[in-house]
């Protein structure tokens, strides 16, 4: 860590990060305003108005928590049944010159879900599976629509909290059609064509094929006349033959417009494999820089927002405070870890004795890969430019027990902020029990209805993460999906639900849901995960943001909990570290816990 360099990175990265907060908070009110005027009205105000005009949207009309509800639900079934069906029939589909087949069914599924929710995980090769039309049209797509969806519901949770005797918290249609008009798509426009500049493409050319400068030597399972994998003696190992290489597949296509919503609305979901480490999708430093800087722009914003909203501005800044805490506290962590390398491995001398850079790009670094991993984990976007199953036991518990959380730490559009608020009004409730006063929360009383909503939000995602790691860890097909053994196979496991669940979609990298052919539970269960973490999260969080309307505003006494200040930000950190650690630290113990002590006493897996 003694790095100078990358110490001004850091520096140089909060500073940007700051400089954009308040501009682009101050945006966010005007575009979650149904009222409110923008500089771009001259252009995109005729769009928005046929918009509404051909849905049959009336602009002026707000909806209750249940309506509001079940338009996004019946706005998200509806797109996800278009994905399934793009990505099952994309060899009936234009756009197409590699020829690629269509999907299977529970890989159209598991990809369907994942977009649908924010997600993003991918138990596919991006550029081996989908078509243009289906990068463009299923994916794409979703990334918006997904991230759009996400902002609503927290616009529509301040709105909750910042309204008084009322029975309506917005409209969904009007918050989605200006988020995605006024926000997402002027960004994504400027970001596309800045990455095209560092050298990312965006062309309808076929791939191309290149001739290797030498031929090489692979290793690839041997065909039987059906095109089946001829099986060794063991009935399960496919015997493996060597196949010379001397030409090499150059990926092409429409990147660089994917990749700017991939990252400005933490998707997460790379157009290729590689993701954010593939040298067209991340070209240069300065577009890792600007990448990273664009997961936390919008999540940054949104406690701005709140603050504005709520009229107390000292209260955004303090939960953008406790946001940023542990977001420092994460990097410096990770980095450590990671600079500090494998003790096996340095006594062995067969690694540089700066760090461990198994599975990291050369050009990005340690620090830059501990950066990455941690912001991308910390604000539910998923991509990364290094293989987290390559880290170090405690580099790698630091993305896992981000996202476990809850995606707090900024968090996903939308889903960072509605999710922090979550744990604000138990740190809130906490803290009345503790002096004998009801908790009042901004001048509202936190009754028992409230707290067993933020009750079932935080179960939700507890019980759908340990659930399906122990049905994993005891079934033949989640055993099957495992690259290692021990301790660490485990944190494979556990990473992955915790990756759906938590709608971040970075994996270790080891876990692999094939085949894809004959193990379609690894698929369908990190679906259903996917779905379960977002929609069972956010029908509660509109009920309690509903039910915050509906009360009164209670004037500020002598006993009322000052929710500014550094012993509010101490309790809300608290709070969420309590949660996760008595949640989920058993399954750390037996996960990277045990393995970074295993590793000291010589053991790797």
């Amino acid at each position: 860590m003694n790095n100078p360099n990358a110490w001004f990175q850091l520096a140089l990265y909060v500073g940007a990060l700051l400089l954009i907060t308040k501009p682009l908070g101050l945006y966010l009110i005007k575009v979650l305003d149904a009222r409110g005027h923008t500089w771009l009205d001259r252009v995109v105000k005729p769009f928005e108005k046929a918009t509404y005009a051909i849905c049959g949207i009336n602009p002026a009309e707000e909806q209750g928590w249940m309506a509001y509800t079940l338009s996004l639900l019946v706005f998200s079934m509806v797109g996800m049944l278009s994905t399934y069906f793009i990505l099952r029939y994309q060899d009936h589909l234009p756009l197409n010159p590699q020829g690629l087949p269509g999907l299977v069914p529970h890989l159209a599924f598991n990809t369907a879900a994942s977009f649908t929710t924010n997600t993003n995980w991918q138990s596919y090769t991006g550029e081996s599976t989908m078509s243009y039309f289906s990068q463009m049209v299923a994916l794409a797509i979703h990334n918006f629509t997904s991230a759009a969806a996400g902002i609503a519901v927290a616009a529509a949770l301040v709105r909750g909290i910042a309204r008084q005797s009322v029975a309506t918290i917005g409209n969904f249609w009007v918050d989605t059609v200006r988020i995605t008009y006024y926000l997402l798509v002027p960004i994504c426009i400027v970001f596309a064509l800045f990455l095209v500049s560092q050298g990312m493409i965006q062309n309808f050319k076929p791939y191309t094929v290149a001739k290797t400068y030498e031929p090489y030597t692979i290793q690839v399972p041997k065909l039987d006349a059906a095109g089946k994998p001829v099986m060794a003696a063991d009935g399960k190992t496919p015997v493996q033959v060597d196949q010379s290489v001397d030409t090499q597949t150059i990926v092409q296509g429409p990147m660089a417009s994917q990749i700017a919503i991939k990252m400005l609305g933490t998707n997460g979901g790379g157009y290729t494999n590689a993701n954010a480490a593939h040298p067209f999708e991340n070209p240069t430093p300065l577009s890792n820089f600007i990448q990273i800087l664009s997961i936390f722009a919008i999540p940054s914003a949104l406690t701005y927002y709140l603050g504005r909203m709520v009229r107390n501005q000292k209260h955004g800044w303090a939960v953008w405070g406790a946001m940023f805490a542990m977001f420092i506290v994460g990097v410096l962590v990770c980095w450590k870890a990671e600079s500090s390398g494998n003790p096996i491995h340095l006594k062995l001398g067969v690694v540089a004795a700066d760090g461990n850079m198994e599975g990291k790009e050369v050009r990005f670094g340690i620090f830059n890969s501990a950066l990455f991993a941690t912001i991308t984990t910390d604000a539910s976007c998923g991509a990364i430019n290094s293989w987290h199953d390559s880290f170090t036991p405690i580099g790698g518990l630091v993305p896992l027990f981000n996202i476990q959380t809850g995606e707090v730490i900024f968090g996903g559009v939308g889903a960072g902020l509605y999710g922090m608020l979550i744990f604000v009004v138990l740190a809130v409730f906490i803290a009345g029990l503790m002096v004998g006063r009801t908790p009042e929360y901004l001048g509202k009383k936190i009754e028992a209805y409230d707290v067993k909503l933020v009750m079932l939000v935080l179960m939700v995602l507890s019980t759908t993460i340990l659930g399906f790691t122990a049905w994993a860890s005891v079934s033949d097909w989640g055993v099957a999906g495992l690259n290692n053994a021990g301790p660490h196979g485990f944190s494979e496991m556990l990473y992955a639900f915790s990756s759906c669940v938590g709608n971040n979609g970075s994996a270790f990298g080891g876990l692999t849901a094939a085949p894809a052919d004959n193990n379609p539970h690894w698929d369908t269960t990190l679906g259903i995960a996917a779905l379960v973490g977002r929609f069972l999260m956010i029908v509660p969080i509109l009920a309690l943001a509903g039910n915050l309307a509906s009360k009164k505003l209670i004037p500020a006494s002598a006993g009322t909990f000052r929710t500014e200040g550094v012993t509010f930000v101490v309790l809300l950190i608290g709070t969420v570290l309590l949660v996760g650690a008595l949640t989920f630290l058993p399954a750390l113990a037996v996960g990277p816990i045990v393995e970074h002590y295993l590793m000291g006493a010589g053991t790797l897996f």
